[in-house]
């Protein structure tokens, strides 16, 4: 039976998502994009492997991810690959989850098919990883073509407290009274000190899993996104779910508070 449905799957998706891509309508797609990529562990346990394969599994998903995000226009992804947390979870599981996240890290570099922007806490993390990023980051400076951050070591207050930390190191080289840079604190100031300055808010967050809570991603930037929580586990996240989800982003009102 099982056979029969994917049988069944295969035959019928392509024609599916071709049609949803035609309706779509393009003035309302997101142009930035976050992912949580959530559900490696699960999916391995489901499949009666050991977490590392469910972590490749996850990784080899990312490429697939960003091609349907270029095919549809979409100027900037990220991508959280590792959270603060994360960093707390036991060495035999994490040491082999940082090499996979590298890996696939230097791999999308190779391609120069993206621009590679590491965002996290890069000084949490081992030094080789945090290499190896940077090394990302400088390879694809240089490429023409959709934006992708690497929130790798990232989390949403250990963000906002680096943004302050380097807002008062500016103002004491600066020679900046607290009273005077309490008078002219904004969130324009705020905003130009976070890893993603410069870029637009993600107007849609994505998480997989079934999981509905942000746990963290993107705290400050997604205060006027939207959500869309799939079921999909991660390694199990196809082309018709990512329509799908920019199919809901599409139908809703954005009012702004307005």
């Amino acid at each position: 039976m099982a056979n029969w449905k994917e049988a069944v799957r295969r035959a019928f998706y392509p024609a599916y998502e071709a049609r949803m891509l035609r309706t779509m309508p393009t003035g309302g797609l997101p142009k930035h994009i976050g992912v949580m990529l959530d559900g490696n562990r699960r999916w391995a346990k489901a499949v009666g492997a050991d977490t590392a394969h469910g972590h490749r599994a996850g990784a080899a998903n990312i490429e697939p991810l960003l091609g349907w995000s270029e095919e549809v226009g979409i100027e900037v992804v990220t991508l959280w690959l590792l959270s603060t947390d994360n960093l707390n979870r036991p060495a035999a599981e994490l040491e082999p989850l940082l090499v996979i996240i590298e890996e696939a890290v230097l791999s999308l570099a190779d391609q120069r098919r993206w621009r590679l922007h590491p965002v996290g806490a890069l000084d949490l993390l081992p030094q080789r990883t945090a290499e190896r990023l940077k090394e990302a980051e400088e390879a694809t400076r240089d490429v023409d073509g959709m934006l992708v951050n690497i929130a790798v070591g990232y989390g949403g207050r250990q963000e906002i407290a680096d943004a302050v930390r380097s807002i008062l190191h500016e103002a004491a080289e600066a020679g900046t009274s607290l009273d005077e840079l309490a008078r002219t604190m904004s969130v324009e100031l705020i905003n130009d000190h976070l890893y993603t300055k410069g870029q637009p808010d993600p107007d849609l967050v994505i998480r997989t899993s079934g999981e509905q809570r942000l746990g963290g991603f993107l705290l400050w930037q997604s205060a006027r996104s939207e959500f869309y929580f799939c079921e999909a586990l991660w390694p199990d996240f196809r082309r018709v779910d990512f329509l799908r989800a920019l199919r809901a982003y599409a139908q809703r009102e954005r009012r702004f508070g307005a």
